[in-house]
């Protein structure tokens, strides 16, 4: 095959999707098994032969996924759908990044850093706007902003990065101490009691909730279900949820951490 001339997705699939990708239980999300890889593909034959950089599309991916939380500063469903829209993008190139690196063997330490934090701001951005959304900024002149709802966006999104933050801190406290990266088995909590809450909340996925692409669909119901009420009822209600398994979440996964031999 030339230099120049498209890869086939027959010819790009054993490549950028190595056998265990899809399957990685921490690492792809749901959507990407289900739809988006196969999506991805079809971009990535067209990109491994441009110009453009992986770091350059994880840049762009950031983009996206901080574009989705200004746009839900527009008010009524158009903010949301927009929104939704710009998280499928932000999944899109999140894969899409990976891909073009593992087929022009340009993975790099730098690349996976910044995917890192690509995730953080994005889903970090996406619940602070849904806060200011339920607030309602853009409420008539004279009227105040009950910045509550902002206040408690706020929390979901510190929620959702300190979930992060505590499986990343996993692999920090690993290495410093000279040890190899966690296993996966090494998940399961040491305590019996502790693994069956922890089957049971993964076969719940209410944690899940908090994640971009599952928040941006929250929210998107929640518009669409207050435009037939006609106010903002049920997107206060969802940021207030949100809020809630955040904070809950935070404190059960580092729980779940200290009980299993991942610092082990």
């Amino acid at each position: 095959m030339s230099k120049l001339s498209k890869p086939s997705v027959a010819e790009l699939r054993p490549v950028v999707h190595p056998v265990g990708v899809k399957d990685r239980r921490s690492g792809e999300h749901w959507a990407g098994r289900l739809y988006m890889r196969e999506i991805s593909l079809r971009w990535t034959r067209h990109l491994v032969n441009t110009r453009i950089t992986p770091n350059q599309l994880t840049h762009l991916m950031v983009v996206a996924g901080v574009a989705a939380g200004a746009a839900l500063l527009v008010p009524g469903p158009v903010g949301a759908i927009v929104a939704a829209l710009l998280i499928q993008l932000y999944l899109l190139l999140d894969c899409v990044d990976g891909e073009v690196a593992r087929w022009r063997k340009q993975t790099s330490i730098t690349g996976v850093y910044l995917d890192r934090v690509g995730h953080y701001l994005a889903e970090a951005a996406l619940l602070v706007g849904f806060g200011l959304r339920a607030a309602d900024v853009f409420r008539v002149e004279g009227a105040s902003v009950n910045w509550m709802w902002a206040f408690l966006g706020t929390v979901a999104a510190l929620g959702a990065i300190l979930i992060k933050a505590e499986t990343d801190l996993v692999d920090v406290a690993r290495s410093r101490s000279g040890l190899p990266a966690v296993k996966e088995e090494a998940a399961v909590p040491r305590s019996a009691k502790l693994a069956l809450a922890r089957r049971a909340a993964a076969a719940l996925k209410f944690h899940r909730l908090v994640g971009g692409v599952e928040a941006s669909l929250v929210i998107l119901a929640v518009a669409v279900a207050d435009t037939v009420r006609g106010d903002l009822f049920f997107t206060r209600l969802g940021v207030a949820v949100l809020a809630a398994i955040a904070v809950v979440q935070t404190l059960l996964h580092l729980v779940s951490i200290l009980a299993s031999s991942r610092l082990r």
